[in-house]
């Protein structure tokens, strides 16, 4: 089974892929995180985008800072250059076609899954939510983390992200044809949870 879950920074996608795998016994990539590394590299070691993807290990994603909003700014800009994501689509298409062991299948989130990454996806999710609720969920999830954050500031630049996402011309961020949208606005994660197991019940019958 490999289930794709696609949708807009903050509105839940991590959160819920995590708990889907942990819940079915999948394998779980966050293939933002990928996108964080390369901008991260790039930034940090001087390279060009395309030389950080094509240079990128599995050590390059335990490197602090990638959850940091300045990465994840990074991450929308490098994401739009097209040889960068086809460096990275090979890792992420290998990652579903064959989880580690002892996963019999695997949940990937990020913004282009179901629409380029694995569009033979068994599920496929669009998450989203209000930019609002978007942006004061990321406005207290910074500041839980200790960092200065002004909800205004986080919201201006929530909108610019999801403008760039939607409107670049390489994946752009938009549901598959055959995506359920999942708007989270107004669920918790546990809510959230339970609708996305009843659908994927109702797609696989035991």
């Amino acid at each position: 089974m490999i289930i794709a879950i696609d949708g807009p920074a903050a509105a839940g996608k991590g959160t819920l892929a995590r708990s889907l795998a942990k819940r079915l016994g999948l394998a779980y990539l966050d293939t933002g995180l990928l996108y964080r590394a390369v901008g991260q590299k790039a930034q940090r070691q001087g390279l060009t985008p395309e030389e950080a993807a094509r240079s990128l290990t599995a050590a390059d994603l335990d490197q602090p800072g990638l959850r940091s909003e300045e990465a994840g700014q990074a991450a929308s800009k490098v994401a739009a250059i097209q040889e960068v994501r086809q460096a990275l689509l090979a890792f992420q298409r290998r990652f579903a076609a064959h989880p580690p062991p002892p996963a019999q299948g695997a949940v990937l989130d990020g913004r282009d899954i179901g629409t380029v990454v694995c569009p033979e996806a068994s599920v496929k999710l669009f998450v989203t939510a209000s930019a609002e609720a978007r942006a004061q969920r990321r406005h207290k999830e910074l500041r839980e983390r200790g960092e200065s954050s002004i909800y205004a500031r986080v919201l201006e630049e929530m909108r610019a992200r999801d403008a760039r996402d939607q409107e670049r011309a390489v994946a752009p961020l938009i549901p598959a044809a055959d995506a359920t949208v999942l708007d989270t606005t107004d669920l918790d994660a546990d809510q959230a949870l339970d609708v996305a197991l009843a659908l994927i019940a109702s797609k696989n019958p035991a």
